[in-house]
């Protein structure tokens, strides 16, 4: 992939750079001091990726992220120093389009650093090229007690896009809420406690084992697939190994379909790729409600766009509006 580097600090600059060229892999096109010289680089040679920092002075890396996803969009991964002390900074660079999140590695060869930052390039270089075969079949789940399931997959703008549709709405009892979101282990108990600070009901991380509970909303929180056994209790499944999309949506939306047998609605939201577009048509097949959001309101339409192309989706909508359908569906706690 040819890679475009930017960060303000020489040496993290040239740690990203010596990274990325000593892979052999990827080649860095360009390497930008500030973030109005990346969105000028952008639009003038748009890489495959961009490495963005977030802490700059003048345009920061979420400024500089809407601007580049706006006028010359590519892939975008936020590459900083000690993201976990600028969780806003990094859900709105992540509500604006940028793809994940990892800390810089230092300056030295061989670090544990360089080699889970190329590991993150791996994956969104698979995501782009969406080259990537469906599972041969889901893990098996069972549905529940539960009165209705809401199952949430998002990637690209999820987090601030999942933030509007709760806003000052809690579900009516009975409800349990499960998100699948595309988003690093090391982040996710970041991301659950960034939701619950911006909702009115609890957020939780999911743990090996934790049982669906209503009025909840449960969090994925590692790298492997998310499912749902007959007892109502959720695990983490490394299989299908060599999946791009981890933690998957559609294995998650498959076992709703195959074996929930309680009202369930999916909802896929915006994000890059085609994970959860199969899993939503199966969700529909099977007699649930499925929702996709629209490409005008979509940070990415690539996930929505597969579904919409699957016919997976009885309501395309925006996402005011699927906040509106949902409301209706469900109804309200009061």
């Amino acid at each position: 992939m040819k890679i475009g580097i930017v960060n303000d600090i020489a040496m993290a600059a040239e740690a990203l750079r010596r990274v990325v060229a000593g892979s052999g892999k990827h080649e860095v096109l360009w390497v930008a001091r500030s973030g109005e010289e990346a969105v000028r680089l952008c639009a003038a040679q748009r890489p495959d990726l961009v490495l963005m920092d977030l802490v700059m002075p003048g345009m920061d890396g979420v400024e500089a992220t809407q601007q580049i996803m706006q006028a010359s969009p590519c892939a975008i991964l936020i590459v900083t120093a000690q993201p976990q002390d600028n969780v806003g900074q990094v859900f709105r660079a992540l509500g604006a389009g940028a793809l994940d999140v990892t800390a810089t590695p230092l300056l030295m060869k061989g670090g544990a650093g360089d080699a889970h930052l190329l590991a993150k390039i791996k994956t969104i270089g698979k995501l782009i090229r969406v080259s990537l075969a469906e599972p041969a079949q889901a893990p098996r789940p069972a549905g529940g007690a539960v009165r209705h399931l809401l199952a949430i997959g998002a990637s690209t703008g999820g987090p601030g896009a999942i933030a509007k549709i709760f806003g000052g709405w809690t579900p009516a009892p009975g409800t349990s809420i499960v998100v699948v979101q595309h988003i690093d282990a090391n982040f996710a108990g970041h991301f659950a406690k960034w939701l619950g600070d911006q909702l009115t009901m609890p957020v939780r991380v999911i743990e090996e084992g934790d049982a669906l509970e209503a009025g909840v909303m449960h969090v994925a929180r590692t790298n492997d697939h998310l499912v749902l056994d007959a007892g109502h209790r959720m695990h983490y499944d490394a299989n299908p190994r060599d999946y791009a999309y981890r933690p998957s949506v559609d294995v998650f939306f498959r076992c709703i379909a195959a074996h929930w047998e309680g009202e369930a609605t999916g909802v896929l939201l915006t994000g890059m790729g085609r994970d959860g577009a199969a899993g939503l048509l199966a969700m529909r097949q099977a007699g649930k409600a499925t929702i996709a959001q629209d490409q005008a309101s979509s940070a990415v339409y690539g996930m929505p766009r597969a579904a919409a192309e699957l016919d997976a989706a009885q309501r395309i909508l925006s996402l005011d509006n699927i906040g509106v359908a949902l409301r209706s569906r469900i109804g309200d706690h009061l």
